[in-house]
């Protein structure tokens, strides 16, 4: 059949109807609704003829690759639309299923740089650091038995909470009893007896802690009594040589000396290594540690130590002070790292919570116990015992 009988009416007998498609005339059904009528059949427009075009709704990835070029003059649904636009009813059309090339995220803005923190409280830790050393310099120079008791009552609570973590985090029940009254009666015998009572005090607590452990099962008994001499070396033993100190005729300032050398260590690696600390010093240890740190506390130590021994220490000189600060700071850091391995086997940060912004006194023992027998021997041989 040619193009001219697109629009004229069925022949006679046939029942079929040819109408316009979007692939050419194609024999269907009789329109629904009312019955043909002839007259209309007259009226409808011949279609004319277009171009082949690909099929719709066929496979969109071949329709895009023979597509005309696209731009302003070839845009092929444009083209698509306006074929058939004045020439059939406008019908909904299928949805094409679109399959949009991924999108690229737009690059993000890199986060800003967060500001180092101290990670405590530092307004509370500079409260407590300052009501304890007023407690200390008033004790000192008032009554010199009353630094005494204030270091008794330091270690005592400094084994309460060393005792009880490892009850908690090992089930190590090391007896605090024995070890309280024989730390505070340590303390007071390396006052009043020197090296002499000090050590004889040491190996009475320790014979102390493996009786008191007799009362109990043996299951555990020698880990106990293990835990509980090291902590009666480790805590008052050590700090008794900070009584010793105490009984030289200079024996404030020695105190003082001792104090502020290790403070200012601390305080130098602290700022040093959070400003410029780039390099680890101990990182399976202690990860914020840095060597820029250590030599910090290194140089602010020994500034401080020339000054100390050259206006507070009797026959004291500054190239002595140098010496001091040097292994001060040594001391100061080798303990700090050392308790840092005791709190990371424990799993713990703190050692208690007593000092709001410090943590536990044993948080603040750290680095003053190893240090305390190193000052009190370097001044002994630098001035002497008196």
């Amino acid at each position: 059949m040619n193009d001219s009988s697109w629009g004229a009416p069925p022949q006679a007998g046939h029942t079929g109807y040819w109408g316009p498609t979007e692939h050419g005339p194609v024999q269907g059904a009789a329109p629904a609704g009312p019955a043909y009528d002839a007259h209309q059949a007259q009226q409808t427009r011949p279609m004319p003829i277009v171009p082949d075009l690909p099929a719709f709704g066929g496979d969109q990835d071949e329709d895009r690759r023979t597509a005309r070029p696209g731009g302003p003059l070839f845009r092929d649904e444009t083209f698509r639309d306006d074929t058939f636009r004045d020439e059939t009813p406008s019908a909904p059309r299928a949805a094409v299923p679109q399959n949009p090339e991924p999108m690229h995220h737009a690059p993000q803005p890199a986060p800003a740089p967060q500001k180092k923190s101290a990670g405590r409280d530092l307004g509370a830790a500079i409260g407590v650091g300052v009501g304890l050393g007023a407690v200390i310099v008033a004790s000192l120079f008032v009554v010199k038995a009353v630094f005494v008791g204030v270091v008794a009552v330091a270690v005592v609570v400094g084994l309460w909470e060393l005792t009880r973590r490892l009850d908690e985090r090992k089930g190590i029940k090391a007896p605090l009893v024995p070890l309280a009254v024989g730390g505070a009666g340590m303390v007071v015998a390396g006052y009043v007896r020197g090296a002499e009572g000090a050590w004889v005090a040491m190996a009475l607590t320790a014979l102390a802690v493996l009786v008191w452990r007799m009362t109990e099962p043996p299951e555990g008994y020698l880990k106990d009594v293990t835990a509980g001499v090291f902590a009666a070396f480790y805590v008052p033993f050590l700090a008794t040589f900070v009584a010793m100190m105490l009984t030289a005729d200079d024996g404030p300032q020695r105190v003082i000396t001792f104090l502020m050398l290790t403070v200012v260590s601390d305080t130098g690696a602290y700022a040093i290594g959070w400003r410029f600390g780039r390099h680890k010093l101990a990182p399976r240890i202690s990860p914020g540690k840095t060597r820029e740190g250590l030599l910090g506390a290194v140089t602010f130590a020994m500034a401080a130590g020339a000054l100390c021994m050259e206006f507070l220490i009797d026959d004291g000189t500054w190239w002595q002070g140098l010496l001091l600060g040097l292994a001060v700071a040594a001391s100061a850091t080798l303990g700090d790292l050392g308790e840092s391995m005791i709190k990371r086997d424990l799993g713990i940060k703190d050692m208690g919570t007593l000092l709001p912004g410090h943590g536990g006194i044993m948080d603040r023992l750290d680095s003053l116990l190893p240090t305390a027998p190193v000052v009190w021997l370097l001044m002994v041989v630098f001035v002497g015992s008196g």
